[in-house]
């Protein structure tokens, strides 16, 4: 099969497109032929190994997994022995394991069946970074109907996600983005935007109950003004500061400092789950939320994908197709 290999850590340039052996599925395995694969910020960690402390569970010299991609769509193809939730020819979504392939394998339990009216290009948009804002906009950081929400990052692919939720919950959304994206935030829900290249999130006068943060560059007392006394920040992943931890140094003051404060501060990875997907599932196939795709890019040219990720400012989601 064809698949995108990466053999050492580095730039999209590492990139090539081989022909490699079909993966075998475990006992508790789907092997998905891949349609489409989302193209998202934990794609470029992947490949560049970065920040660096995460090669402990990557790989400490070079990916674990050569194959690159994280999530996707398509058809089942087989299933392991102890899988019954799936069969041959479902069309399916979710977390796979080396997507930018002709065929990849996913654990069961990482996998929902495919929205109805969605295409296989739109439901690979869905996973990584819907189950993202999904989980960022739970528990008490769930904004009630009436409550000011600042979505940092709100064009990209976790931000388009956050925009809409937090707006079908109720709230009355700020974005915040670059002059190109305003028009397009608002597209998605957005009530407000503001420019980050003219102005700061502390500048106005009102104040936020839930800041959900993708992008990773403001420091914690800049977040903290910006938010009311009781509010809640929502640091997702781990982008910015330094090569070895990324932004980790921030996400750990804002651990340790959020018991002793009246904020809640707190910090999201991501975790695959199916419940999730199955509400992601629920929401789209109801128009309640819609993927936005800027750009889609044939298998073979799956380096441009990441390099348009990391230069270009995409409105939404990458997406390749297979």
């Amino acid at each position: 099969m064809k698949a995108i290999v990466q053999n050492a850590y580095g730039s999209a340039d590492l990139l090539r497109l081989h022909e490699i052996d079909r993966p075998v599925p475990g006992d508790d395995e789907v092997l998905v032929e891949v349609r489409a694969a989302g193209v998202g910020p934990e794609v470029w960690h992947l490949m560049t190994g970065r920040p660096y402390v995460a090669r402990a569970a990557l790989g400490l010299r070079k990916p674990k997994n050569p194959v690159q991609g994280w999530d996707g769509a398509g058809r089942v193809e087989a299933v392991g022995a102890k899988v019954t939730d799936f069969k041959p020819g479902d069309e399916v979504f979710g977390n796979c394991e080396g997507s930018f392939a002709e065929y990849a394998r996913a654990k069961a339990e990482k996998l929902a069946h495919k929205p109805a009216g969605l295409s296989f290009e739109q439901a690979a948009a869905l996973p990584v970074s819907g189950m993202t804002a999904l989980q960022a906009l739970s528990g008490k950081s769930r904004p009630q109907p009436g409550q000011r929400v600042l979505v940092i990052g709100a064009s990209g692919g976790v931000g388009t996600y956050a925009v809409q939720l937090a707006t079908m919950y109720g709230a009355e959304v700020t974005g915040v983005c670059g002059p190109a994206a305003a028009d397009f935030v608002r597209s998605q829900g957005a009530t407000h935007v503001i420019d980050y290249t003219r102005e700061d999130i502390t500048d106005g006068p009102h104040r936020y109950d839930v800041i959900v943060d993708n992008a990773g560059l403001r420091p914690l007392p800049v977040l903290r003004r910006a938010l009311t006394p009781r509010g809640t920040l929502v640091i997702v992943g781990g982008e910015g500061g330094t090569g070895f931890f990324g932004g980790m140094s921030r996400d750990l003051r804002a651990i340790l400092l959020s018991p002793f404060i009246a904020q809640n501060l707190r910090n999201l990875i991501s975790i695959a789950r199916r419940e999730d997907l199955l509400t992601l599932k629920d929401l789209a196939e109801k128009g309640k939320i819609t993927p936005a795709i800027d750009r889609t890019y044939p298998l073979a040219e799956a380096a441009a994908a990441l390099r348009h990720l990391e230069t270009g400012h995409p409105r939404g989601k990458l997406v390749v197709t297979v």
